[in-house]
């Protein structure tokens, strides 16, 4: 896989993916997502449910795509925890300010409202939003995939020629 390959002299982007999903749908789409940032040049991909995902996961990484089910217009519960156990850590930390991130929505309803809430979060953080939301209601599509796949792509390529 073109993701793997480490050139002599450059560092390895690293693009983490936090999820959660009940269903499945999330999941897949994050792991589309992740799919894609494989296929480019000199990255890796890490897929981490939000749950498990730390704020040194997010210091660590280069860019970050956040993916979340829309519940009652609002991300799903595991989303908002991470955001609550890691901002304290995180909204000075130098290695954070202006962090590249996108967001991926299934949703319930349009899927605007957990949009509205991640990036308002995001926005204290200092994250910098590199790409339009994905948002996506209904069964998983092989359409909806590749939309995600070439999120992923984007944003991997975004980061390694210093775009993002």
């Amino acid at each position: 896989m073109a993701g793997e390959l480490v050139l002599k002299g450059f560092e390895m982007a690293h693009i983490l993916i936090a999820f959660h999903s009940q269903t499945g749908n999330t999941e897949k789409m994050a792991r589309a997502v992740a799919d894609g940032v494989t296929q480019a040049r000199n990255t890796r991909a890490e897929l981490k449910r939000a749950l498990d995902t730390t704020s040194q996961d997010i210091r660590d990484c280069d860019a970050v795509v956040f993916c979340s089910p829309e519940y009652f217009g609002y991300m799903s519960g595991a989303m908002k925890d991470l955001f609550d156990r890691t901002y304290e850590d995180l909204k000075d930390d130098p290695r954070s300010l202006k962090k590249p991130y996108c967001i991926v929505v299934s949703a319930g309803n349009d899927g605007s409202g957990a949009v509205r809430h991640i990036e308002r979060i995001c926005k204290g953080y200092r994250f910098r939003k590199v790409q339009n939301p994905v948002i996506w209601k209904g069964p998983v599509t092989p359409d909806i995939l590749a939309l995600c796949k070439e999120l992923g792509e984007t944003i991997a390529e975004g980061v390694n020629a210093g775009i993002f």
